[in-house]
């Protein structure tokens, strides 16, 4: 059973995209309980992306980081593991930068953290007119009758039914990094994200292949910790069979520890 309310780093991965990103951290700002701080971990933007981040420090009320690496492709691992190595608290959640949040999703993620696991929460997923609708302030708040939704049922919060549906397993089957938690303690012990990893894909997988290689269950979060994807075309997925062979590999040999990840960074300790 939980027994810690664990201090909270909210990471968002972003790309050259200032509009979501922006709904992105105005929703983590609008939380009932705020992360303790919010690290922006940005796989090579424009300086645009840096200007938007800086008019939101100015008026933080946590401390707001921003991550960046030079753009040298699709290298969504090494983001996430610079900004794990930056993060000062014990746990770690970490969002893509088009996923809005619901406004107890924070207070949601501490209540289902605990140690030997990671977690992972739904995902509402919006259509295109919808999302526009979001960019255009048009809509502030989504609820279960809110026009385009494709699936529906993500959208109810019930403290109830997520105590009677929230379950762990140790199953890969819709392993996503755009909702998930986990202490950032069991990040190091495997070496964080596997940076062999480059294109769209799988390297989520195969993080948590590794966290179930180290002893870890997973806990699927239902009607709990909800984030709301904003709609855009689909990534190119042209590495998507190498990225594949690399996840293989790290079921087929039981890996934990990846060779090349986060102790290439300097880690510091929460």
């Amino acid at each position: 059973m939980r027994k810690i309310d664990f201090p909270v780093s909210l990471i968002i991965t972003t790309y050259n995209w200032e509009k979501a990103l922006e709904q992105v951290i105005k929703s983590a700002f609008n939380q009932s309980v705020l992360p303790d701080e919010m690290i922006i971990a940005d796989d090579g933007s424009k300086p645009s992306t840096k200007e938007l981040i800086r008019g939101f420090q100015e008026d933080s009320p946590i401390s707001l980081i921003h991550s960046w690496q030079e753009d040298l492709g699709f290298r969504a691992a090494m983001s996430r593991n610079k900004a794990i190595a930056r993060a000062s608290n014990e746990y770690l959640i970490i969002i893509d930068g088009d996923i809005v949040l619901h406004p107890d999703f924070i207070r949601d993620h501490q209540k289902h953290a605990e140690k030997n696991q990671f977690t992972i929460g739904p995902r509402v997923i919006l259509s295109e007119q919808t999302s526009n609708l979001i960019f255009n302030q048009k809509i502030n708040s989504i609820s279960y009758f809110t026009k385009g939704i494709r699936n529906r049922k993500n959208t109810v919060r019930s403290p109830i039914l997520t105590k009677l549906f929230s379950t762990q397993t140790t199953s890969l089957k819709g392993i996503r990094s755009c909702n998930m938690g986990f202490l950032k303690e069991d990040a190091i012990k495997i070496n964080g994200f596997n940076e062999d990893f480059t294109g769209w894909g799988r390297e989520d997988s195969e993080f948590a292949v590794r966290l179930f290689n180290a002893g870890l269950k997973r806990k699927n979060i239902k009607f709990n910790a909800i984030g709301y994807h904003l709609y855009h075309p689909e990534n190119t997925r042209k590495n998507l069979q190498k990225n594949d062979e690399i996840l293989e590999n790290s079921i087929s040999s039981k890996i934990i520890r990846c060779d090349n990840g986060l102790d290439k960074h300097n880690v510091i300790n929460s």
